[in-house]
């Protein structure tokens, strides 16, 4: 598993690069289930948060002539193009993705960046640093995003190159949510 995500990434113009960033989405996801198994919740909600990010990456490259025609901007069509990889920027990518047919994706956008947040803060009785009260409320959040990106990359079957080890790190993935 670790392997997977040492390894260096294609270029963002090359075809696999959306095969990668999915195969690293699905890994991260199973270390983020991994870590709640441990107790580690606040590494998971960052791994999780790293798995949705990786995935929004593969997006951007799969629906990059919808998004540049979607984009209302210079700037943006410029950031689609030379971004390959969403960070500051995941709102605006997941509400074009949900503008050009990827419906929710602004609603699990916005879990994961909670998450992120908790990550940092840990829980807040107050909710004044941390929407998340306790660690539990953050820990199934971790488990409701991890399966929701696994039926999105479920659904991108036939638009990567999907090989063994896809399906595998999508089975093995699977196999944790149970």
């Amino acid at each position: 598993m670790a392997e997977v995500l040492e390894r260096p990434l294609p270029k963002p113009s090359s075809e696999d690069y959306a095969t990668a960033r999915l195969l690293e989405a699905l890994v991260e996801a199973r270390l983020a289930l991994e870590f709640l198994s441990r107790g580690l919740v606040r590494n998971a909600a960052g791994k999780a948060f790293q798995a949705w990010r990786a995935l929004l990456a593969a997006l951007l490259r799969l629906e990059l002539d919808k998004l540049l025609k979607a984009a209302k901007t210079d700037e943006e069509r410029k950031w689609l193009v030379e971004r390959a990889v969403p960070t500051t920027r995941m709102k605006l990518l997941s509400q074009m993705l949900e503008g050009v047919g990827h419906v929710g994706i602004v609603a699990w956008t916005n879990t994961a960046l909670l998450l992120h947040e908790y990550q940092y803060h840990g829980p807040d009785p107050d909710l004044a640093a941390s929407m998340y009260r306790n660690k539990e409320e953050a820990a199934r959040d971790v488990e409701l995003l991890v399966a929701e990106l696994a039926r999105r990359a479920d659904g991108l079957k036939q638009r990567v190159k999907w090989d063994a080890e896809l399906e595998e790190a999508l089975r093995a993935l699977r196999e944790e949510l149970r």
